[in-house]
């Protein structure tokens, strides 16, 4: 008997984050144990626990989307407004 999720073309999800996700946290997991043996420096694995936190997903949106979203709207990306004129004067 085989279980197929109910959408295949969704990406690849493990718990509650992306398969990417999950290889990018571990990675720079190992990254920062290595620093923090070597030079006792916590910031590093503080880091890794604020990315793994944000990027939990519910409901197919996370923390660290949402963020995005607000930078690329309020900072990055430039709004422009058209102004028209609303009324029409219908002369009849």
């Amino acid at each position: 008997m085989y279980l197929y999720p109910n959408n295949l073309r969704a990406r690849p999800m493990l718990w509650l984050w992306y398969l990417k996700d999950i290889v990018v946290i571990g990675v720079i997991t190992l990254i920062a144990v290595f620093v923090y043996a070597q030079f006792s420096n916590i910031n590093l694995l503080l880091g890794v626990a604020v990315y793994s936190i944000l990027s939990l997903r519910f409901d197919d949106l996370s923390i660290l989307d949402i963020l995005t979203h607000l930078c690329r709207f309020f900072i990055l990306e430039q709004q422009t407004f058209i102004w028209k004129n609303e009324r029409i004067i219908n002369h009849e």
